[in-house]
């Protein structure tokens, strides 16, 4: 006996019904798409994922010798080494995510082009590699912290939440500019432009609340709730956290999230058209 045919349907509006379920059912592709970018970012690359710390460290050593030793700013009693690190993980890993994200769609322009898949796996898939490097310098946090004796407490619990919102931050900006990529390859070169601009726009390499009077403007920077929430969380409480200026930064990111996936989904019908 032969084997039955499996029946294929074709009827308007398909993909559109069923956009959710198709996500899930090419998670798979999900996947492989973070699995090849990861190996990627470090083939034949000679330091390897040494590269992930060396920025890092590069730059804590010029902040903290800019703003702690030229321009005295306070450290809130803990180490300035420790406060610089601390917000920029959490800003390596918003940019990282941001940069793989918004460029996203073009660098994978032949898949996209020649099968059919929800595209928006392709910048949820350039979230890894921005997931690594944040592990690897977390472990250089935590060997830090116990060499200026800051033991890890039961904030570190924490830390994941606002892990959560840096990268959910990163997508929801991510998905306007993978979008716009798409259609103006200008934004190819401004999205690293905005990313310089915003390391010196958001308290990476300052205490928030030693400039009062810009709370509430520099509460509008919704990675300002998110980098005070890491050094909540690394520096074990010794670093207040703003809670109304992170719940107007929570507001911001859920909105520039609906705005984004709305924007994405709008845009996504042209993809295969004009990239």
């Amino acid at each position: 006996m032969s084997a039955p045919v499996e029946s294929l349907t074709i009827e308007a509006g398909r993909t559109e019904r069923h956009y959710w379920r198709d996500l899930w059912r090419y998670r798979e592709l999900m996947g492989f798409l973070a699995w090849r970018d990861i190996k990627v970012r470090y083939k034949q690359a000679v330091l390897g994922i040494s590269w992930s710390l060396i920025q890092p460290i590069i730059t804590t050593v010029i902040f903290t010798v800019i703003f702690g030793k030229m321009a005295g700013m306070p450290d809130g009693g803990v180490s300035y080494p420790l406060l610089v690190l601390s917000g920029l993980m959490a800003w390596q890993l918003f940019s990282t995510a941001l940069s793989g994200a918004s460029g996203s769609m073009v660098a994978n322009a032949n898949l996209v082009s020649k099968v059919y898949f929800p595209r928006l796996l392709v910048p949820l898939s350039s979230i890894a590699v921005a997931l690594v490097d944040f592990l690897v310098v977390l472990a250089l946090f935590a060997g830090m912290a116990l060499w200026y004796g800051n033991t890890p407490s039961w904030h570190w619990l924490l830390l994941p939440i606002f892990t959560f919102l840096a990268l959910v931050t990163a997508v929801g900006a991510g998905l306007w500019f993978t979008a716009l990529t798409v259609k103006y390859r200008d934004f190819k070169f401004i999205v690293p432009f905005l990313i310089q601009i915003g390391v010196f726009i958001s308290p990476v390499g300052f205490r928030a609340d030693y400039f009062p009077s810009w709370q509430g403007l520099l509460s509008l920077n919704p990675l300002t709730g998110i980098i005070e929430g890491f050094r909540w969380c690394l520096l074990n409480g010794h670093h207040r956290l703003d809670l109304p200026g992170a719940a107007t930064g929570l507001v911001i990111i859920i909105i520039i999230n609906v705005a984004g996936l709305w924007f994405f989904r709008r845009m996504e019908r042209e993809f295969a058209d004009i990239i």
